[in-house]
């Protein structure tokens, strides 16, 4: 397997501009000619598909869901990062850059997230122009928050429903081109598997979710944009339907899955309160700006929080970031909340939990004004608790909320198979060991608007139109394929459904390869997750036993049977590397302080990895990362 990252030459803030000229063109009346599949309807998939369109492009467009509206982008709650600087606080395309690759502790590439800097402020006009309803300040320009790994305020939001505003600009700009004819919208349709032949995309095999039918779709080109994999660990915020599927398949059929063990931890979510819950549910991350993180400095205080004084508080990210406070890093937030819970300072009746206190932002600012910025949040937090969190704190405890691992892409966002394009949340490409807040809206709506539709038109343009249609032998037998997997999830006729072990598997994945790994767990772990998938081939049970209707535990049981191979993968790469960086933690290789300690001299590189066989260890390949314009140092936000 071959990674060439295509990393254009030339001055860094001239790279994209220098790279985008040279890239060749489709003429306008060729563009007509040619079909592009786009997997997944969320920003980066609907983005890519409303502007390809645009371009003349035709575009066939996939989602499991009913409509592109439920796509899981909606969930995000904070915020959009740019460098606009309309705060005038010193912001800028390299601070954005910079602090991109710091707080990702040195594990991306440069190219790839200084591109993303210089397009986040594109972003911003694009979706204003498209009447995203961003919160303004009183004389109307764009208001801004803070965010996590950040000194300046460069996050755009609309209340705590930014990822929904966003998208339904996205929908809106897709549904114009699906009411123009130049986009087909499957809804309800999952992709199951990825033909390829000659090292190059030639289309997807689908099923449908409501009739059973499965069926093929060729194209020019395909773009995977189906999010990222932190249900693999069961208890997540990603809704109940996110999956690996379409990325494991791709990874089945020759493309490389890069750093799958970079999971992100969101430090404030609510806490697991028992064996009945299915998901998780997040606080944004935004809260962080007025809402100060404490717990009882002594394990023994079982008072009640409003009758702890202040002295007796511990506000521990404070103490221990002076310069950043409660605005740290997600990975350093989470670890650091860990600790004192392990020190039995934890809060709630599972000791799992630590405060976050609005007390001091409403005496300071008013009821009103914090309502005006989180007030469906609080909402959402008081439904679930029956707790008021403007009378009492919320508490809140680290959760799997986002992926930074993902198929591997070059500068272009192309897979080692040509023609085969990963955006958003499925690729590697931009966040390195550790996503900021607010970047996850960004990178998804710049690939989608902005690079994609440059590089798959350089493509096209190089590589012309598929020559290879649904009726060939490739085709034919991939859909043979799918068909005979479904049969066997059908026939198995077990005790046990799918949600038992994916249950099972979560448990393990997170025991071993969560917040703190090390190399006896993931070992056990590797041990023990064959167990589990042999279970499931023997004892699973799908009812009904038919193909022809809507059928949910039979999709459950394919994306668990994919997360119980792709597991697998992940803590293999865990195990692979042996220094902890962002939220990889491995507890042998941290500094005094309990902060990650990365091992430059070995692990500088993005590892990929090559599907070898279920039963067979995946085969790793390097692609080295260098470093021009930061310097590797450690990590500090004190």
């Amino acid at each position: 397997m071959e990674l060439d990252p295509k990393i254009p030459g030339g001055p860094i803030d001239q790279k994209w501009d220098r790279y985008k000229f040279d890239l060749k063109l489709v003429n306008p009346a060729n563009k007509r000619k040619f079909n592009i599949l786009v997997v997944g309807s969320g920003l980066a998939g609907g983005a890519a598909a409303a502007t390809l369109a645009e371009l003349g492009y035709g575009v066939d467009c996939f989602c499991y869901q009913d409509s592109p509206r439920r796509a899981h982008s909606i969930s995000a709650q904070g915020g959009i990062n740019a460098s606009k600087n309309y705060q005038n606080d010193g912001d800028s395309d390299y601070r954005l850059f910079y602090d991109t690759i710091k707080g990702g502790d040195y594990r991306s590439r440069e190219a790839n997230v200084y591109r993303l800097a210089q397009v986040s402020g594109n972003i911003i006009d694009q979706c204003v122009a498209q009447g995203v309803p961003f919160a303004r300040e009183y004389g109307g320009l764009l208001a801004n928050r803070s965010f996590g790994g950040a000194q300046v305020s460069r996050t755009f939001y609309a209340r705590g429903q930014t990822g929904q505003q966003l998208l339904l600009g996205a929908y809106s700009a897709l549904s114009r081109q699906i009411a123009l004819g130049k986009v087909k919208m499957h809804t309800r349709t999952e992709m199951l598997d990825l033909v390829v032949k000659d090292g190059r995309a030639r289309g997807i095999v689908v099923r449908d979710m409501v009739t059973g039918e499965v069926r093929s779709y060729a194209g020019d080109a395909v773009i995977l944009a189906t999010g990222g994999y932190s249900n693999v660990f069961y208890l997540s915020t990603n809704a109940k339907g996110c999956n690996v599927t379409a990325a494991y398949r791709a990874y089945k059929r020759g493309a490389a899955f890069a750093n799958p063990c970079y999971t992100q931890i969101h430090p404030t979510c609510i806490p697991v309160t028992g064996e009945h819950q299915s998901k998780l549910t997040l606080m944004s991350e935004s809260l962080r700006n007025d809402g100060r993180i404490w717990v009882p400095t002594d394990a023994d205080d079982n008072r009640k929080p409003d009758a702890i004084p202040p002295e007796d508080r511990d506000y521990y990210l404070e103490r221990r970031y002076p310069s950043f406070g409660n605005l740290v890093p997600r990975d350093v937030a989470s670890r650091a909340a860990k600790l004192v819970c392990d020190e039995g300072r934890g809060v709630g009746d599972t000791g799992l939990g630590v405060y976050l206190d609005f007390e001091s932002a409403i005496g300071r600012l008013g009821e009103d004004a914090i309502r005006e910025k989180y007030g469906n949040l609080f909402h959402m937090y008081e439904k679930i608790t029956a707790e008021n969190p403007y009378q009492v704190p919320m508490r809140i405890y680290p959760a799997l909320h986002y992926t930074m691992g993902g198929l591997w892409v070059d500068y272009n966002l192309e897979s080692n198979i040509g023609g085969l394009f990963v955006l958003g949340e499925a690729n590697f490409s931009d966040h390195g060991a550790n996503r900021l807040g607010a970047s996850a809206l960004m990178q998804g709506l710049a690939d989608g608007y902005f690079i994609a539709p440059a590089t798959v038109g350089d493509f096209l343009a190089r590589e012309g139109a598929n020559n290879v249609g649904t009726e060939s032998q490739g085709f034919k037998s991939a859909e043979t394929e799918v068909n005979e997997k479904i049969k066997r999830l059908l026939n198995i006729k077990g005790e046990r459904t799918a949600d038992s072990f994916h249950r099972e598997l979560g448990k393990i994945v997170w025991e071993h390869c969560g917040m703190g790994r090390n190399e006896a767990g993931l070992k056990k772990a590797l041990e023990e997750i064959p167990k589990v998938r042999d279970e499931f081939w023997k004892n699973l049970k799908v009812l009904p036993t038919r193909n022809d209707q809507v059928n949910q535990t039979l999709e459950m049981a394919g994306r668990v049977a994919d997360f119980l191979e792709f597991a697998e993968v992940m803590v293999t790469d865990a195990l692979n590397r042996a220094e902890s960086c962002g939220g990889h933690f491995r507890e042998e290789s941290q500094t005094e302080e309990g902060e990650a300690l990365r091992d430059d001299e070995n692990y500088a590189y993005v590892a990929a990895w090559e599907h070898a066989g279920v039963d067979d260890p995946p085969v790793l390949h390097k692609e080295p990362l260098t470093f021009e314009q930061v310097s590797l140092t450690q990590r500090s936000y004190k």
